[in-house]
C-alpha cells in the first residue's frame, strides 16, 4: 500500500494563535513535526496542508513539501480531504501538527489496523490516568466497544464515574486519524454533525454517519500542544529527550 501523510496546519489556532510557528528549541513547531513524521521512514510522502503564506514559506525554507488548502475549512480533516484527490496514495494519514514528538512506533500500530480489509478508518488512544487530564476539555477522551471501535469522542470525562465501587477506564484520543482515501473523501462530503458541532470533534462526523473508527491502543506518551503552557513542556521533553537534534 502506498501511505501519504498529510498535516494540516492553519495559524488562526482558537486556543493558541499562531502556534504552529512558535519555537520549541529553535524551530517553529509545524517543522518539528514535519521532521519527525518525515524521519520516521513510514510514508511515501509527507505533506504540510495549509492556507497560510507564513506556514508554508517555513515548511518550504526547510526543503518540506506544501500543498495549499482554501482558509475556510471546519476541521483539519476537511482540510486535507481538500487536496487528497490528487495524492497517489491508498491511505492517507492525518498528523496533527501539535503531535511534535509521535514515535514510530504507534504509528506502524495505525498502518496495521488495515491490514483488515473491513477498516475504512482508524485512530490511536492512549490509557489515561491522571484525574486532571480527565476532566481536561483539551484532552479528549474515547469510549470504546470490547472490539475496540470508537462509541463516542467527547472533551468530557466518559464514562461518567458514578459508581464509586468500580474503576472506570478512560482513553485519550491521540489525534492521529487514518482513512482510505476513499472512506476520506466521503467524509468530506458530509456535512458538519450535531455532536461534531456540539464538541468541536470531527471523528464524531464519522460516528454520526454509521462509519466505524477502529482505535490502536498505544502507551506512547505524547506531548500535544495544545496552549502556550504546553509549549513549555514541550521545549523541557524536547531537551530532556532530543536535545542531540
Amino acid at each position: 500500500m502506498r501511505i501519504a501523510a498529510m498535516i494540516p496546519a492553519r495559524y488562526g489556532s482558537t486556543r493558541f494563535p499562531g502556534k504552529m510557528l512558535a519555537s520549541i528549541a529553535g524551530k517553529p513547531l509545524i517543522i518539528r513535526t514535519y521532521e519527525n513524521i518525515l524521519a520516521t521512514g513510514l510514508f511515501s510522502e509527507v505533506f504540510v496542508v495549509t492556507d497560510d503564506n507564513r506556514i508554508e514559506e517555513a515548511v518550504v525554507s526547510l526543503g518540506g513539501k506544501v500543498l495549499r488548502s482554501k482558509k475556510e475549512h471546519e476541521c483539519g480533516t476537511d482540510r486535507i480531504a481538500e487536496v487528497a484527490n490528487d495524492i497517489d496514495a491508498d491511505i492517507i494519514i492525518n498528523v496533527q501538527g501539535d503531535e511534535p514528538f509521535l514515535s514510530k512506533e504507534p504509528l506502524e500500530r495505525l498502518i496495521h489496523l488495515f491490514d483488515e480489509g473491513n477498516v475504512q478508518a482508524a485512530s490511536l488512544v492512549e490509557v489515561l490516568i491522571d484525574a486532571d487530564a480527565i476532566n481536561d476539555p483539551n484532552k479528549v477522551k474515547v469510549a470504546l466497544n470490547p472490539d475496540n471501535y470508537a462509541i463516542y469522542f467527547s472533551r468530557s470525562p466518559i464514562p461518567y464515574h458514578r459508581d464509586k465501587n468500580i474503576t472506570p477506564q478512560y482513553y485519550k484520543h491521540i489525534g492521529i486519524y487514518a482513512f482510505r482515501k476513499d472512506a476520506l473523501l466521503k467524509f468530506a462530503s458530509w456535512e458538519q454533525t450535531p455532536l461534531e458541532k456540539a464538541e468541536q470533534l470531527e471523528c464524531n462526523r464519522f460516528i454520526e454517519n454509521g462509519m466505524p473508527i477502529k482505535m490502536a491502543v498505544t502507551d506512547h506518551n505524547t506531548i500535544a500542544v495544545d496552549t502556550p503552557d504546553d509549549l513549555g513542556k514541550a521545549e523541557e521533553w524536547f531537551k530532556a529527550n532530543m536535545s542531540n537534534q
